[in-house]
């Protein structure tokens, strides 16, 4: 398959994913393991020994594994499974790929508190993380037991949450922050992995970066003055933090102009994507991970932790972060535990005298209602039993509970109270006045995921607050492209020169939907980008662009460009997704050949992704082969039948048949399986309407708009209808009215 770009005299020829080879060398170049240095650096390198990164993962001796193999049994949704030893080997009976009962041994151990899972080897290289995990707490606290991470729908042979799945795939899911220089080493032709790494457990070059020019600097008895290889990882080095004496808040005794360390922690802790293979120490991170926003489904709209995004996303929201906090201020890294005991790295920067009264915290001094973190930092669980707190350090709010739905820290100790109630004793105790706190963004967040008209001038008030974080002002950037005119173009577009590339990279992406003239000025400046998320954003919106339409020398950023994303994509061959994103690449730029060989690519990885089986149809349907779009679809539910985007799909392929009855079955089932979805709801109503069920379709949009209700296409139709039977629109209508009045101002 071939796809080719002529504009300025550019020739591209590309292969499709699925035939490139993704071999990175097995050479491990520069690292030489953390023996070597532990000789000069005994002290770190104790205080590392036994920590989580030390634990990370390991062979599974008696010493290492903590789980009960004493031919214990674990039973879920019908399936037991047994844990026992075998001539040493640690073994699990369990159900395999098939469903059938078959013995795997244990080849690692993954994780040590407080739970531990526990890897197997299938065929093709492959490991795969084990869901019973054993619950390594003390048995008082309610461990030393099995327990399924996935309790409340237990995945069978077939899920993709099953051990046996893609998404339990120890290669590409978890192996990069558990192991140092990880490199995945997918061949896309054979299917197979051959996965190295230098060293087993997240050892000291994982963060440091390969030691071996740095040893043989050691060596040299008399060493040039090379802060690189001298000191890494020094943005701390002769620095205090000092009480300011004009507001008695901590600072930094020099400010900090580097994110060297926090982004080599967020290499890990953050929920990101991976964009290249050639990581190195010290380069942004936004050169080689894409960091999620505030998504709906990952974050609450105020910014706290919803899904498992780990710690950078939400400390990057921080007044910590904006001061210029940095991990290690408060965390030993490399023992890994807080530098000082509980309140104690508190009150090490935050003064004893201000902050560890009572007319700060109002509680008792002696109940955990008065610790730091239980305001500041409110934890949330994941996998079953693994607290983990929130690293935003906010002010609690229970206010935004009462307003827009938010979890707070009061009521997640006094359950026993409204949010209304935790509200009146803040303002008690603030004299009436407000507890804002350093993030403003949420009630912006929340109006813009309703798609409510006041949301536009207070993401725009957001967008251009430069004291707040980059992470919400991007987050408000895109939720802005809801309302985009050419006042919102002109908001958007100040900010592709922000310091930020997390701004800079959703302004570009903002900025797609405009018409491409104005998308070719706008953007193909960002195609020379110095962060290569920010370039590969502005390469994808200008995708479509025709041949001729950019400069020589703006094509030739954007032939290069284009060759990093393919490589990014080709970094993860492994995965339909990366294919499904070839295939809209490829749509876009007309290669309706190459598009239909990468969705295809994408449903040989994973049967019924749905995604995949909604784009391969759509291209069907584009070029008269809607034959094979039904007999996908059908395929694809017996594999999916709980996916509400291939139930709506096969919905409307089934209503270009004129097939009724069978098409409100599946848009039926579509809005049932997916309420957060607006259009399901809205279709099913159009549909309904259009077989004369009139009060099932108002129904329908009553339920639609109860959950969605600024969504234009349901309100139009509400009110249209209402108004063609005689009926008063009510507050549909007026809801209508404030959208077209904002569009008309506008």
């Amino acid at each position: 398959m071939l796809f080719q770009k002529t504009s300025a005299g550019l020739l591209l020829t590309l292969t499709i994913l699925a035939a490139i080879p993704v071999m990175a060398s097995a050479n491990h170049e520069g690292y030489v393991g953390g023996q070597a240095c532990s000789s000069c650096h005994e002290q770190q390198s104790t205080a590392w020994q036994g920590s989580h990164h030390d634990l990370a993962m390991q062979l599974p001796t008696p010493q290492a594994v903590l789980g009960n193999f004493d031919d214990a049994q674990f039973t879920a949704a019908g399936t037991t499974t047994r844990f026992y030893r075998d001539n040493g080997r640690y073994m699990i009976r369990t159900d395999g790929p098939d469903g059938e009962l078959e013995s795997y041994a244990v080849s690692y151990t993954f994780g040590v508190s407080p739970l531990q899972q526990y890897l197997i080897a299938l065929p093709g290289g492959r490991l795969q993380a084990f869901g019973i995990a054993w619950d390594s707490r003390p048995k008082q606290a309610g461990g030393q037991r099995w327990f399924h991470l996935y309790p409340d729908d237990i995945p069978r042979s077939g899920d993709r949450l099953h051990w046996t799945a893609i998404n339990q795939n120890w290669n590409h899911m978890c192996a990069e922050c558990h192991s140092t220089d990880l490199q995945k080493r997918f061949d896309a032709t054979t299917n197979t992995y051959n996965t190295s790494y230098a060293e087993i457990d997240v050892s000291c070059e994982a963060c440091h970066g390969p030691g071996a020019e740095h040893i043989e600097w050691a060596k040299q008895p008399e060493r040039d003055n090379n802060p690189q290889l001298e000191i890494r990882l020094n943005e701390r080095h002769g620095v205090s933090w000092l009480n300011n004496p004009e507001n008695g808040k901590p600072q930094r005794s020099a400010p900090l102009t580097s994110s060297f360390e926090i982004d080599t922690c967020a290499r890990c802790h953050s929920r990101r994507g991976r964009l290249a293979n050639d990581y190195q120490h010290g380069k942004p991170l936004g050169d080689f991970y894409r960091l999620a926003t505030l998504e709906a489904g990952l974050y609450h709209p105020d910014g706290q932790i919803l899904d498992e995004v780990f710690v950078h996303g939400s400390f990057l929201q921080s007044r910590m972060h904006a001061a210029g906090v940095t991990c290690s201020d408060c965390h030993n890294p490399h023992s890994l535990d807080l530098r000082l005991p509980g309140d104690a790295t508190c009150l090490s920067c935050h003064s004893v005298g201000d902050y560890a009264i009572r007319t700060h915290h109002h509680h008792d001094p002696t109940s955990s209602g008065a610790r730091c973190v239980n305001c500041h930092m409110p934890e949330v669980t994941y996998m079953v039993v693994d607290p983990r707190r929130d690293h935003s350090f906010r002010v609690p709010r229970p206010d935004l509970t009462t307003s827009i739905g938010v979890p707070n820290a009061c009521n997640s100790c006094h359950t026993d109270q409204t949010a209304a109630w935790a509200t009146s004793q803040i303002e008690t105790w603030t004299e009436n006045k407000p507890a804002i706190g350093y993030q403003q963004h949420g009630t912006a967040l929340f109006l813009a995921a309703q798609g409510a008209p006041q949301s536009r001038d207070a993401l725009i008030r957001v967008v251009r607050d430069t004291r707040q974080s980059a992470m919400a002002r991007a987050s408000a950037i895109t939720a802005l492209g809801q309302w985009l005119d050419s006042n919102i173009e002109q908001v958007v577009s100040n900010n592709l020169t922000d310091t930020s590339p997390l701004v800079r990279r959703s302004a570009v992406q903002t900025l797609t939907a405009t018409p491409l003239p104005v998308r070719a000025k706008l953007l193909s400046p960002l195609l020379r980008d110095p962060v290569r998320e920010v370039r590969l954003a502005a390469v994808l919106a200008l995708a479509d662009l025709p041949p001729g339409t950019l400069t020589p020398s703006a094509a030739s950023a954007y032939s290069q460009g284009l060759a990093e994303y393919l490589e990014m994509l080709a970094l993860d061959a492994d995965r339909p997704e990366a294919h499904v994103n070839l295939g809209v690449l490829l749509t876009r730029r007309k290669d309706i050949t190459g598009a239909e060989a990468a969705y295809q690519k994408a449903l040989q990885i994973e049967p019924g992704h749905e995604a995949a089986v909604v784009n391969l149809v759509d291209l069907y349907r584009a070029t008269d082969r809607e034959a094979q779009g039904g007999a996908l679809l059908t395929s694809a539910l017996v594999i999916r039948p709980d996916a509400a985007d291939i139930h709506h799909v096969y919905g409307l392929w089934l209503v270009r048949q004129r097939r009724a009855e069978q098409a409100l079955a599946a848009l039926t089932r579509a809005a049932e399986l997916a309420p957060e979805v607006a259009r399901y709801g809205y279709v099913l109503a159009v549909a309904l309407h259009g077989q004369n069920q009139v009060q099932s379709a108002f129904n329908t949009l009553d339920r639609v708009l109860q959950r969605h209700p600024y969504d234009v296409q349901s309100l139009s139709a509400a009110v249209y209808w209402r108004r063609q039977s005689g009926r008063d629109p009510g507050e549909y209508g007026r809801r209508l009215m404030a959208l077209q009045n904002l569009s008309r101002e506008n």
